[in-house]
């Protein structure tokens, strides 16, 4: 189940413990019933679907719960009630609005490009996804090891700004398609300094795997001990690529209505609303990853227990920023995102370098 490709510049590990596991399970069963030249292709297709499933089932649930959760944390912050008759605590109103989005007609905009438009959010949806699939959540349970997943995952992350302004574009909206211009912007200005930050991790751990990254911080020294420039800069960055208050500018609504989402029909919000979810559940695996320990804790409880603790932590935290924050104008956003965030990454890698490096 491993794949090795060489180039004379570096060599690309790719292998899967997870699907490893379940085709060693399977490929005994199929085999009895097929040849070996059909049971080994169709146990590794199973393994692939099981594990698929598996992840799809996780990040609903982290989506629904979650979202309920913010749903009444931000209530009660601002002296409200929230979700509270549909369900115990109101914990079924998300499944009521999910049932209400996809029950709606699909209305698309006579000026949009139809084929691409409706194509954009399934896109972004596919790529966090698929950079899910490159984040660990035990040394055991990943869909895609590779020495270089850390690369593939802000690889995908940087298509994100094209996907948005694509979306935007493609609505034949002029303020869909100037709010896209606007989060693209945004999005761009946060992108140097998140790989910077990445840069002067890796550095530290040797390598762009995140099974490299979590193992070489079990000395007990956490990345946002040694490095808690890059830690808060990332917790920054991470916010901003998820598009969440104070830097939600795609919700600007006294000038631009609901941004590049505003031609967006109700089945397709639906989407949206799990895409918001996926981006912050892949956004706090990477902090918690990068800077706190990942899966790493004392014995008495399984690896996977101690980074959902970890992402709980930081999840809530993220949401109590959108419950206290107002939206950042603009201007302001790109001038943090160059002027301060820019040298302090540059100074973080510096500082990276010179204590432990050099």
């Amino acid at each position: 189940m491993n794949v090795i490709s060489k180039s004379a510049i570096l060599m690309v590990q790719i292998s899967s413990g997870t699907v490893s596991s379940l085709y060693n399970l399977l490929q005994p069963l199929v085999s009895q019933f097929l040849p070996s030249s059909l049971s080994v292709p169709l146990a590794v297709l199973i393994a692939i679907v099981i594990f698929a499933i598996a992840l799809s089932i996780f990040f609903s649930i982290f989506a629904y719960v979650f979202g309920w959760l913010e749903r009444k944390l931000i209530a009660r912050a601002q002296s409200r009630h929230g979700p509270t008759y549909v369900g115990k605590w109101g914990f079924l109103q998300n499944l009521a609005d999910l049932v209400k989005l996809v029950a709606k007609e699909n209305i698309i905009p006579d000026e949009a490009d139809q084929p691409l438009f409706q194509m954009m959010i399934p896109l972004m949806v596919a790529t966090f996804v698929l950079a899910l699939a490159f984040i660990p959540f035990t040394p055991n349970f990943v869909a895609i090891n590779s020495t270089i997943a850390a690369v593939v995952v802000f690889l995908l992350f940087a298509f994100v700004p094209l996907l948005v302004f694509l979306s935007g574009w493609t609505s034949g909206n002029k303020f869909g398609s100037i709010a896209a211009q606007r989060s693209v912007v945004m999005l761009l200005s946060y992108e140097i300094p998140l790989i910077l930050v990445v840069a002067a991790v890796a550095m530290v751990s040797g390598g762009f795997s995140f099974l490299s990254i979590v193992n070489a911080q079990q000395s007990g020294l956490w990345y946002f001990i040694i490095m808690p420039i890059g830690a808060v800069l990332f917790f920054i960055v991470m916010i901003a690529e998820t598009e969440r208050p104070p830097f939600d500018i795609r919700e600007a609504d006294s000038e631009l209505i609901a941004g590049w989402l505003t031609d967006i029909p109700a089945p397709y919000y639906s989407l949206v609303l799990l895409l918001d979810y996926i981006r912050m559940l892949a956004g706090v695996l990477l902090i918690a990853i990068l800077f706190f320990g990942g899966w790493l804790g004392p014995s008495f409880l399984p690896p996977f227990a101690w980074l959902m603790i970890k992402v709980v932590i930081i999840t809530l935290f993220i949401m109590v920023i959108r419950a206290t924050t107002v939206r950042m104008r603009l201007d302001r956003l790109i001038r943090l995102g160059w002027v301060y965030m820019m040298p302090l990454a540059v100074l973080n890698l510096f500082i990276t370098f010179v204590l432990f490096i050099k």
